[in-house]
């Protein structure tokens, strides 16, 4: 029943996802076909597994032990947080504390976590903002 649960909700979300992904337009034309194609076709896809989670016959559904469960919960509101304070705390410093929170999570230590975090967040920001050349928001504190 969970499965047939989550896959509706998922094709709702997706078929909002499709209207609002039919609404985008470039102010300038940087290719032929513009910047629309690609989101309608990852949502697309995901709307056409959600109809087959639908139609398919379900298996017994066993939920894991509440502290996993727990744990996502934690994973869920911690990547609301990233996404919200993105802009705002700048991309290494949210990135950082995103991979020692989720770190943390998979039984990192507090040295280790940190570490990692630190190294990601500020090797990613290097690699996309001057290798690609993705501008990242750098946040408050550094700007």
């Amino acid at each position: 029943m969970s499965d047939r649960i989550f896959a509706g909700i998922w094709l709702l979300l997706c078929i909002g996802g499709l209207f609002v992904a039919w609404q985008i337009h470039s102010e300038y034309s940087y290719e032929p076909v513009g910047p629309r194609p690609f989101p309608m076709a990852i949502v697309g896809l995901m709307l056409l597994c959600s109809v087959a989670l639908l139609l398919r016959h379900p298996d017994t559904v066993e939920w894991p032990p509440r502290r996993t469960l727990q744990r996502l919960l934690v994973m869920v509101i911690i990547l609301l947080m990233y996404a919200w304070g993105f802009e705002w705390l700048g991309f290494p410093i949210a990135t950082t504390i995103l991979t020692m929170v989720i770190g943390m999570l998979f039984n990192a230590t507090l040295p280790a976590a940190g570490l990692s975090g630190a190294v990601l967040g500020i090797v990613l920001w290097y690699a996309f903002d001057r290798l690609l050349d993705v501008t990242l928001p750098l946040g408050a504190w550094f700007n």
